[in-house]
């Protein structure tokens, strides 16, 4: 079975409601990891009023008994606090849609000239649903080794110089987790925060470039074979389909264009030193594919980079149109983020997270942790001995 998910609920409703399908049975869930990737998606400077109402938590309702997973879907709930959907003076109609929001197109797809029936599926509180899936997904993948490390690296002229390696991302999580917008060094961070700070003055917004690095990863997850079943191809759509990302990149990204092959490809070195039981003891001097080639895992880090455009919901409004009048107007306002970048970075890290344990599930199988512990054991031992005898 497939490892996929669902999620349902509105901005203002009860919750937010995540559904996975295809976990092994026999898995522990870490439910205070769970909770502390929704806590990391609530901070960061420049959030809104939103999140100091809201205390976000996964409360489990199937799939899960004593701790650990059955094998049938889990579903994870996320109560609002702010609940009020039904409550027309708390929750109005709104009429004059937001440029850069789904208000219009949502108002048109559905036939209504109310937006709010649009921007209330439509906000990035959903997102808070696709963290809580994601944080699971890497209950799964901690199991083997593979870790997900996910930060801000520049917004406006702001820019993060410091790499991201192997060794040395345990440190920088602390680093991250200490800066109120998600970045690897303090001078970064207090230039962004300035920045957001400016933007509030100005009633403005402001996005940013977010980074994942996913550490672990054995070669060969994903496949060659079909074009939507490449792994870039579906880490590629999950983020993109985070709200307010407008563009994704994999290791080098557009800078390929840039350069010749010769200053693209990664080298290929077999360093027998380096083999283990998840290591194959194939290394690569640069990592500017980002680890996937041919739509499959190469065994470097995996490294994504998404770009967050600056919310849509400005506190001074942009110039729009009453739907009901069809007069000039400026766009409504709803209680809304200058910068919710910090959160983006979050989320990005757990979607991305979610694809790679969904094609991991793929490559070595299994109904039972069990079986998925010496499917996966049995098959790296087969490609350390590679040439295989007939």
């Amino acid at each position: 079975m497939t490892l996929r998910y669902i999620t349902a609920g509105e901005s203002h409703g009860p919750g937010m409601i995540a559904v996975i399908e295809g976990l092994p049975a026999g898995l522990t869930v870490d439910t205070a990891f769970i909770d502390r990737e929704l806590q990391r998606r609530q901070a960061g400077y420049g959030r809104g009023g939103r999140q100091r109402m809201e205390t976000d938590a996964a409360e489990i309702l199937s799939g899960v008994m004593r701790g650990t997973t059955m094998g049938g879907p889990v579903t994870l709930r996320i109560l609002n606090k702010d609940s009020r959907l039904d409550d027309a003076v708390k929750t109005p109609s709104v009429h004059q849609p937001r440029p850069g929001h789904a208000d219009l197109a949502g108002s048109v797809k559905w036939l209504t000239t109310d937006c709010r029936a649009t921007l209330e599926r439509a906000s990035a509180r959903e997102t808070a649903a696709r963290v809580a899936a994601g944080a699971l997904a890497r209950c799964l993948l901690r199991e083997f080794g593979i870790e997900c490390f996910g930060f801000v690296r520049a917004s406006l002229d702001v820019r993060c110089t410091v790499e991201v390696t192997c060794d040395n991302w345990h440190n920088l999580r602390a680093v991250r987790d200490a800066s109120d917008v998600g970045m690897l060094c303090e001078k970064s961070s207090q230039q962004l925060i300035d920045h957001i700070h400016q933007a509030k003055m100005d009633k403005d917004t402001v996005g940013g470039l977010v980074e994942t690095h996913v550490f672990g990863v054995p070669i060969g997850l994903g496949t060659c074979v079909q074009w939507n079943q490449r792994l870039d191809s579906r880490i590629a759509a999950a983020v993109m389909g985070i709200q307010a990302f407008k563009a994704v990149e994999i290791g080098l990204g557009r800078e390929c264009a840039f350069r010749t092959g010769s200053n693209v490809h990664d080298p290929i070195v077999f360093d027998a030193s380096k083999r283990g039981e998840s290591h194959l003891g194939f290394v690569r001097s640069t990592n500017n594919a980002g680890g996937l080639e041919g739509g499959m895992t190469n065994g470097m880090p995996v490294v994504v980079t998404g770009t967050m455009k600056p919310i849509s919901t400005l506190l001074r409004g942009l110039p729009s149109v009453d739907l009901n009048t069809k007069a000039a107007v400026t766009s409504a306002y709803e209680r809304s983020d200058i910068s919710a970048i910090a959160a983006a970075s979050v989320v990005m890290e757990n979607v991305v997270a979610f694809e790679i344990a969904s094609a991991f599930l793929e490559k070595f199988g299994g109904d039972s942790m069990v079986q998925l512990r010496a499917s996966h054991a049995a098959t790296m031992d087969l490609a350390r001995r590679l040439p295989l005898q007939a």
